[in-house]
């Protein structure tokens, strides 16, 4: 089965062939660093570092470009009211780049705690202003844009196409409901491209219509096409954004070049909710990044996020966040059991048949649920059905040979780790794996007095050892390879998450 993704321009899964060979080029808009990310951005940027990880999996040599909003996204999406970093640096009494450089790195430290990839290609609004520049100047060289005192705007009406995405008329927006009533616009749908400023605005720049700031929309227009061309494969973003703001990108990025298809591919994550209502920080209903990770540890949050598809809405609450990190315990514990029967197994020939071909159908079915338009959901289910047969295999009365167990390890290594980023990185003493490492040594200890006790009939000992050990999360087990042990479900530890992709940069054709 070839890759299928659900394109929202068409409104249908397609199969997804790159338009230049094996190359990819993707573009999600990033975050506007006025205040510090919450879980609906733990989703969006989740499930397109999905997307890049599968498609880095299945050998596509991806250039992935995230930016960084740090001018021009103002209070009201249809570009009415204050620029929202600037309205939140003047309430801090800092400077506005100030404000943006403090958030901007606690969003990548967010992003790194979730194992979020660093993507290849990070510019920041402000830093494009002449590409947002000539982009305006050939609108309003085509007829798609006029000046209005120092402002200019995109006139709607010029672009038959416009609503192509959202399946929004231009018509279909009353005056005064969706759109606000500005003097200066011809059309009350029209958007700003550049915005005039006051002499006391403190972000502004010089412009062929004077000193002013470039609107939200064009910055994204100018920065995809100048580092991915036009058109380019993917254009990724969180469902709040499909109107206005992709609508507006592609009628500016089309109608500036002499209609050239701007993005061949749509993605849309749906929203986090809270009982059904759009978690954002304007409705106060929000929470942090940060204060999520003091309920449960970074990667089961990474798993809360997989668990649903990416197109389907997440509804969040402590509870399903602590139901979360019992899943990702059970997964974690099945890679746990895994590497500790791995130090056990005698090397005594090859892996047989069977385990052979259970490994094959596992893959095959991940891959058919990542296939389907990235669905983890499905992939993290067939893991579970993995985890059940790993589990019985393990605890056999026969313990199997080491190709065996190291087989099962590198198939959770890859699916696990590589593709759905769920395995802290190598060398992290922090992580809980690291932990679970140190936690066997300890706990293979108590069980060696343990069953020295039971040798020398010291009951009670035998016995205090082992309620001991339930009172902090450990469960034995005994059986007829000998006594086991697995960490209670809920019973987490910190770890810190980092990206770890490393190698040669591809070339990219131009």
């Amino acid at each position: 089965m070839a890759l299928q993704i659900y394109n929202s321009l068409t409104r249908q899964k397609e199969d997804f062939v790159p338009l230049h060979g094996d190359h990819v080029g993707i573009y999600v808009c990033g975050p506007t660093v006025y205040g510090l990310a919450h879980v609906g951005h733990a989703k969006s940027y989740i499930s397109f570092d999905i997307a890049v990880r599968y498609l880095r999996y299945i050998g596509y040599k991806v250039r992935y470009v995230q930016n960084i909003t740090d001018v021009g996204h103002l209070t009201d999406d249809a570009d009415e009211g204050e620029d929202k970093l600037v309205r939140k640096a003047r309430f801090d009494r800092v400077h506005p780049m100030e404000l943006a450089e403090s958030y901007t790195r606690s969003y990548f430290t967010d992003m790194d705690m979730l194992n979020v990839g660093r993507p290849d290609i990070v510019p920041r609004a402000s830093g494009h202003i002449p590409e947002q520049i000539v982009q305006i100047e050939q609108l309003i060289a085509t007829g798609h844009a006029y000046v209005v005192n120092g402002s200019v705007y995109f006139s709607v009406e010029s672009d038959p196409d416009y609503g192509k995405l959202s399946g929004r008329r231009v018509e279909d927006q009353e005056e005064g409901a969706r759109v606000a009533i500005n003097p200066e616009k011809r059309n009350p749908a029209d958007f700003a491209l550049w915005k005039r400023a006051e002499p006391a605005h403190i972000l502004q720049w010089p412009s062929p219509w004077g000193a002013g700031y470039p609107g939200w929309h064009i910055e994204c227009s100018a920065m995809s096409t100048k580092y991915l061309g036009q058109p380019f494969d993917i254009h990724g973003g969180g469902l709040e954004n499909k109107f206005p703001h992709h609508e507006a990108e592609i009628a500016q990025a089309e109608c500036a070049s002499n209609d050239t298809p701007f993005a061949r591919f749509w993605m849309h994550n749906n929203m986090v909710t809270v009982n059904g209502i759009k978690m954002g920080k304007s409705l106060g209903n929000y929470t942090t990044i940060q204060d999520a990770f003091k309920i449960v540890e970074p990667l089961a949050l990474r798993f809360f996020v997989l668990s649903t598809h990416y197109r389907s809405s997440t509804d969040f609450s402590t509870g399903a966040l602590e139901g979360a990190q019992k899943g990702y315990s059970r997964l974690l514990g099945a890679v746990r059991l895994v590497k500790q029967k791995l130090s056990a197994a005698a090397d005594t020939g090859d892996m047989p048949a069977a385990v052979a071909g259970l490994l094959d159908a596992t893959r095959a079915r991940f891959r058919a649920a990542m296939d389907d338009d990235f669905n983890t959901a499905g992939a993290i289910a067939e893991l579970f059905d993995f985890s059940r047969e790993t589990n019985t295999l393990l605890n056999a009365a026969t313990l199997p040979n080491r190709a065996t167990v190291a087989a099962l390890d590198s198939l959770y290594a890859e699916l696990v780790g590589t593709v759905l980023g769920l395995l802290p990185a190598e060398g992290d003493n922090n992580s809980r794996l690291a932990l679970l490492a140190v936690t066997d040594g300890l706990v293979a200890y108590l069980i060696e007095l343990r069953n020295e006790a039971r040798q020398q009939k010291q009951w009670a000992q035998a016995d205090a050892i082992r309620n001991r050990l339930k009172d902090l999360g450990v469960a034995l087990e005994d059986g007829a390879q000998g006594t086991g042990w697995r960490l209670a479900a809920g019973c987490a530890t910190s770890s810190r998450a980092r990206s770890t992709r490393s190698g040669a940069r591809p070339s990219w054709p131009h």
